[in-house]
Formats: C-alpha cells, structure tokens, sequence
C-alpha cells in the first residue's frame, strides 16, 4: 500500500521559490505529497500546491508578487506593509477561499500574539490564515482572525513538522534558511546582534526537528539571499530544484 506522504515546508521570505523547485524534483521521483505542513513562506506555497496549483505557477507567483509597492503600504497600523491588502492577489488562486475545498490536506502554522503560542489552521477560511502566517513582525501588519491577532508561524516554529505526524507515514522536509556564514566586522550595530540571536535560536530549534524526517531538502547557498530580495527568483527555484534532484538521486539509487 502507498505510503502517505507529507511535507513540511520552513518559512524563508522570497527564498520560499526554492520550495517550488523542491516540489518539481520530487514530483520527478512520483513524490506528490498527500499533507502539507508550512509556516510563512511555507504556508503560501503549500496552499498553492494542495489547491492544485503547479511548481511552475508557484514560482510565478513569487516572480508577480510586488511586497514592496505603494499600493500594499500600511496606514496607521502595526506595520509597513499591510498585509490584508493581499487578499485581492491571492483571490484568483483559491477562488473558494477554504481549506475544505483543496485538492490536498494543509495545515498552516501561526503564532498568535494575544496568547503566544502557536495555533495550526486546517480548516475554514485559507486566505487570511495564510497571510497571518507569512505576516514577518514588525514589517507586515498582523492578521486578526476570530478576536485575535496573528503573525509569522515561524516565530515560534518554523519548521512544522508536528502537524505530520498523526497524518503521515513518511515525511519530508524543505529547508531555505540555512544559517548565514558572517564575522566579526559583521557584529556593528546592537541589531545585528539581536537579528543574530533570533536567527540561532530559530534555525536550532528547525535544525532539531529534521530527524522526524526522511529526507530534508536545503543547500547552504541559499544563504547568500535575503529574505525581501527579489530578481533572483529564477535561481533560487533552480537551487531547490538542484538540491532535492541531488539528495533524491542518491537515497535512491
């Protein structure tokens, strides 16, 4: 009997692409993931991929999506960019608007900011959901659902794994945040300690997670993109593509 398989999807700014071409290789291998698990990022591309959609429109996606135009600008709210004004782009991809109605399971995480802690979403309404989970702190405006506030998933778990696990017999992970190699000269300013600190504590924390799966997908080089650095996009869905080509090829060979 075919096992169920499972995905979990890390989050990782723009360097999310590299999900797409992680998906598109293992879709060569006949990996198609029943259940998909994701924070930020993660959860865009999830949500994508269990409505149907291909690796090929996910990365277009990220290739049309302008993060930064005026039109998204926050106004007297907890951020700069507003991310309630994405729901219109996001529309034409889940015209139903609801987990229920995805051809695959997904389950997105988010951290809620009233109560801190994280709280998975599988069922009802996908947009908002979705772009409460890839809601980064302090430059995307929180998302309120059901009387409460809630921001990037991978705050508090960015590499969601848990979720998988009642529902899958075989996971796999998809990893874009590899930790940047830096230097002393690097350490300037009392931010760059801080955003350091943060860092360190989220990757250890995904890092300890990847026994629970099969196989994880990540290339180091993906380090060399920052999260909101767009016009590489092609090159970071091909890296993706290149390192789960690559881990597939030798577990089955």
């Amino acid at each position: 009997m075919k096992h169920k398989v499972g995905i979990v999807l890390s989050g990782g700014g723009h360097r999310g692409a590299a999900h797409a071409g992680i998906l598109k290789a293992m879709e060569a291998f006949d990996l198609y993931p029943d259940v998909l698990s994701g924070a930020s990022a993660g959860a865009v591309v999830g949500a994508l991929y269990a409505a149907g959609h291909s690796p090929e429109t996910i990365l277009e996606v990220f290739k049309n999506i302008k993060l930064f135009s005026v039109s998204y600008f926050a106004r007297r709210k907890a951020g700069f960019i507003d991310s309630e004004r994405f729901e219109k782009f996001l529309s034409s991809y889940f015209p139903k608007n609801t987990f229920e109605s995805l051809d695959k399971t997904l389950k997105v995480t988010t951290t809620d900011l009233v109560k801190g802690e994280s709280r998975v979403f599988d069922k009802g309404l996908i947009i908002p959901a979705i772009l409460a989970s890839a809601a980064v702190p302090g430059i995307f405006t929180p998302v309120g659902i059901e009387g409460s506030l809630y921001a990037d998933g991978g705050v508090l778990d960015n590499f969601p794994v848990t979720p998988l696990q009642e529902d899958t017999e075989e996971i796999y992970g998809s990893y874009v945040c590899p930790l940047k190699t830096l230097t002393v000269k690097d350490f300037k300013h009392s931010y760059n300690v801080a955003d350091r600190a943060l860092q360190l504590m989220m990757h250890n924390n995904s890092v300890q997670k990847f026994k629970d799966c099969k196989l994880v997908f990540s290339s180091e080089s993906l380090e060399s993109f920052g999260l909101f650095k767009t016009g590489q996009t092609d090159r970071i869905y091909q890296i993706g593509y290149d390192a789960a080509s690559r881990s597939l090829e030798q577990y089955f060979k």
